[in-house]
């Protein structure tokens, strides 16, 4: 059914046109006449109709004014006028001005009106879908991120988005109408011009082929961007071209981005130098040229000392502060042809790229041994730490960057073993060692799971009655290849790669309840003595754990005597102190492990609640060869009783230096003159057979 809307004062033509519509349609057809504009808008203001049919002589509205009205009312209505058989101009008029077809007065068949008002709603419903899909279009291209620019045949633009006035710096309308290449500046990375002109040789290739291409455009206020651009012809329906399409992005954010990851993937995050990707390749460049320049590359590894201390201590943010300050330093040391890298943590490594001879790279050496042993200011606090340097030379000490980096990291390991701040030139005998700390470093990881670990137990001797009331507990280690291991080999190992604490962990349960075990078995011991690392030490947990270890093995506090060095209680005296305290108050007893051999500052002892000093075998061993040592030594005594401490004396050998201990007051002493570290059924047997003997049988010994 078509509902129309039949607009006409002229009751004749009125009756007329509902006569033709209802012969024609066949009831298909349902009409509604309204005889003005007032009247007709009213209606549709509360009625739909496909059609309307108007008359252009109303009473309140003619000619285009008409039209014009009626479409403002119903403006997705088709709408066919009616005029006199001498109104072509104003038909014409009309179908501008809106209106999908005209109709004649006097020359109008029933098929023919029907066909007409088909018509009209088809067209109209075309021109609707037409519209939709343009405004879509439109609005899909101006909301894209892409410059999008339209041509014709002659190169003219004929269409601009809001990308490509933004990336043009021209509005649409300046750039409509205009050549191309004249709102397209564009030119190649050498600055030769691009020309997209129909014909030119960068222009939109034929056929709708695409192609991609870079360039730089230059906007309106002369400043250059880089792009991506492409290009296709649009095609008619016979095939033959009738303008072009151009799609252009800006590449500004992308390729900063890229440069940006590029320089990530090959520099240190945090100093920004070279990282080992980059390194090897610069090593490779520096090999391939020696022998053209007579030139010797060269390659040093730098591990800091003390930057875990102050990482731990003060925190991630100021350790990142400090290896800044360090690559700022090592970078300041070199040539603009060598190489500062960053490998990670507080390794580094320098790569000397034309040395004349090998006394250059102990020279740079020093110089940056200088330089990071500097003091740091950072976040007002002065920082001092040192590196140890290991060097390798092309082509004696590797053929290739790898084995360089590994064998100056060799020799960075013997520099730090020879007492840091050094450095060392590699030599193959170092490797040897380097396979042997390899092997302990494995081979300590699964040491304890596979019984390999022990402890060894050495009395300490009471010299006032020559009873044993305490012994120190030592571990022992028995590697499956290499043997029995003494701790002076292993044990830095454990401290480097932080093997340490667990095993202090064992040494400590271990030790706690072979001693349970002694004095629940009857024997007289008043002390069990256990070494204190300095990473077990600044362990937060550490207090924790040592009570938790104390109520597992059931081991009373006063029964456990730790020992800790000077070294480690001087670099933190506030934490030591805390740290102190809080074990002294739940009554584990606490001892100064090798007194006089480091800060050596008596005045400290007043801070720490400690109860023993033990005095270092160096000054034991000098006893009886020197005047100051023995000096040293009877001061300590005398000191340490003024302030109620207990002295022990590591190390003795000879009867002579037994005397001479007792007769200035030592308390206690340990050593081979006694006995050597014994497993601990042996341990308990000595303790049994010393129990037995006539405390005579040292005297005879003097």
């Amino acid at each position: 059914m078509i509902k129309v809307l039949l607009v006409e004062d002229n009751p004749h033509d009125a009756l007329l046109m509902r006569r033709m519509l209802n012969g024609a349609a066949a009831g298909k057809c349902d009409m509604t006449l309204e005889t003005c504009m007032a009247d007709a808008t009213r209606y549709l203001l509360d009625h739909t109709v496909d059609v309307v049919i108007l008359d252009l002589g109303l009473p309140d509205a003619s000619g285009l004014a008409a039209v014009r009205q009626m479409l403002a009312a119903a403006p997705l209505v088709p709408v066919v006028v009616l005029t006199g058989r001498n109104d072509d101009q104003l038909a014409t008029q009309a179908l501008r001005a809106g209106a999908q077809d005209f109709l004649v007065k006097g020359e109008i068949a029933a098929g023919m009106l029907l066909r007409a008002l088909r018509y009209a709603i088809e067209r109209k419903s075309l021109e609707e879908k037409l519209f939709l899909e343009q405004e879509r279009g439109q609005v899909t291209l101006n909301s894209i991120g892409d410059a999008v620019v339209c041509t014709d045949n002659a190169g003219l633009v004929t269409f601009f988005n809001l990308t490509a006035e933004g990336l043009t710096g021209l509005t649409m309308a300046e750039a409509i109408g205009r050549p191309i290449d004249e709102s397209l500046h564009l030119t190649d990375e050498s600055g030769v011009a691009i020309s997209l002109r129909p014909g030119a040789r960068d222009a939109a290739p034929p056929l709708g082929a695409k192609f991609n291409a870079s360039a730089m455009i230059r906007r309106a206020n002369g400043q250059s961007v880089a792009v991506d651009y492409n290009g296709a012809r649009i095609l008619g329906r016979d095939g033959a071209g009738i303008g072009a399409v151009y799609v252009l992005r800006d590449m500004t954010a992308p390729r900063a981005l890229a440069a940006k990851m590029a320089h990530l993937a090959q520099h240190d995050s945090l100093t920004g130098l070279p990282n080992r990707v980059l390194l090897t390749d610069r090593i490779r460049r520096a090999i391939a040229i020696a022998p053209r320049h007579a030139r010797q590359p060269g390659v040093l590894f730098l591990d800091l000392d003390g930057f875990k201390h102050v990482n731990d201590s003060l925190g991630h943010l100021v350790g990142d502060q400090l290896l800044q300050s360090v690559a700022s330093r090592l970078t300041a040391c070199v040539r603009g042809s060598d190489t500062v890298s960053r490998l990670g943590g507080d390794e580094f490594v320098v790569l000397l790229a034309e040395m004349a001879r090998p006394e250059d790279a102990a020279t740079a050496a020093v110089r940056m041994l200088e330089a990071v042993g500097e003091p740091h200011l950072i976040d007002e606090h002065e920082l001092h730490i040192t590196t140890s340097i290991g060097i390798s030379l092309y082509p004696d000490d590797g053929a290739d960057a790898g084995t360089l980096i590994k064998n100056a990291d060799t020799a960075m390991y013997q520099a730090k073993a020879q007492g840091r701040k050094n450095y060392r030139f590699f030599e193959p005998a170092m490797n040897f060692r380097a396979v042997e700390r390899q092997a302990i470093e494995e081979g300590l990881r699964r040491a304890a799971e596979r019984n390999e670990l022990s402890l060894h137990f050495q009395p300490k001797v009471d010299l006032a009655n020559r009873s044993v009331r305490s012994a120190e507990a030592l571990i022992r280690w028995r590697h499956p290849v290499l043997g029995d291991m003494p701790p002076v080999k292993f044990i830095s190992v454990a401290e480097d790669c932080g093997l340490i604490v667990p095993l202090g962990r064992w040494v400590l349960r271990e030790a706690c309840a072979q001693a349970k075990a002694w004095i629940d078995a009857g024997m007289a011991l008043d002390t069990i003595a256990v070494n204190v690392s300095a990473m077990e030490f600044q362990n937060e947990r550490f207090v924790d754990e040592v009570m938790e270890t104390l109520a597992v093995t059931g081991l009373a506090p006063e029964r456990l005597e730790l020992e800790l060095t000077e070294s480690v209680l001087m670099k933190h005296t506030k934490l030591a102190a805390q740290t102190l305290s809080a074990l002294r108050a739940a009554g584990v007893r606490l001892a100064i492990d090798d007194f006089g051999t480091g800060y050596s500052s008596l005045s400290y002892l007043t801070r720490f609640p400690v109860d023993t000093l033990k005095i270092d075998q160096s000054f034991i061993r000098q006893i009886s060869a020197t005047q100051p040592e023995t000096a040293i030594i009877s001061a300590v005594l005398g000191i340490a009783r003024s302030l109620r401490l207990r002295v022990v004396a590591e190390g003795v050998e000879t009867a002579s230096e037994l005397e001479f201990l007792e007769r200035f007051g030592c308390d206690e002493a340990q050593g081979f003159y006694f006995s050597e570290p014994l497993p601990a059924a042996a341990f308990a047997a000595w303790v049994a057979r010393h129990e037995r003997q006539d405390t005579k049988h040292y005297v005879s010994q003097k």
